[in-house]
């Protein structure tokens, strides 16, 4: 899939297993500012914003018993792997994830890493398959919970209309990251 190491836990509510620590990032890309944060284990956040006080802002709100800094020894490297992949200059880094989430976001989110870039599912689809056919807004909800956009691919989930629903950070910006992922690409970037 591309993603070398995924610690990913369950808990009782998203995000309640909030880490001492953060480090975090932020880069220009060809969709933006990227803040990426993460843990001694890997990635924890990535957003895309216009405003680095709004990113830090998200952050903060996603993780409020955290002390998150910006760090470059921990993260630049994560930071700079995803800005080349939104360049359209590599596939997918190979970056590792910490993310804890609900038993039926971990499957989601499983599901979600499973679309191939250029490809895209709706979220009925998507319940389907995690065994929950009813469940189509529930997958949404838990879509739109994933705290590592792009890195876990939320943008390729759709509505059943085909239309792009939500996204956290802009309609443009899934609408780009689609066009983005269906052009042809270099390996992987592995970061440092």
């Amino acid at each position: 899939m591309g993603i070398r190491s995924v610690s990913m836990r369950r808990s009782s509510a998203q995000r309640t297993r909030a880490p001492a620590q953060i480090a975090y990032s932020i880069v220009d890309t060809a969709l933006g500012r990227l803040i990426v944060a993460g843990t001694e284990r890997g990635v924890c956040f990535a957003g895309l914003g216009d405003s680095d006080r709004a990113l830090i802002a998200e952050l903060r709100s996603d993780f409020p018993h955290a002390i998150a800094r910006r760090d470059d020894s921990i993260t630049l490297n994560w930071s700079r792997a995803v800005a080349v992949y939104l360049d359209g200059r590599s596939a997918m880094p190979d970056v590792p994830l910490d993310i804890s989430g609900t038993l039926f976001q971990l499957q989601v989110w499983e599901q979600l890493r499973a679309i191939p870039a250029g490809a895209t599912r709706s979220y009925s689809e998507i319940a389907r398959r995690i065994g929950r056919p009813r469940a189509a807004r529930a997958v949404g909800t838990a879509n739109g919970a994933n705290p590592v956009s792009i890195l876990i691919p939320c943008h390729r989930a759709l509505r059943s209309s085909g239309h792009l629903g939500g996204y956290r950070w802009g309609l443009e910006r899934k609408r780009k990251l689609l066009e983005l992922e269906s052009r042809p690409r270099s390996a992987p970037a592995r970061p440092r």
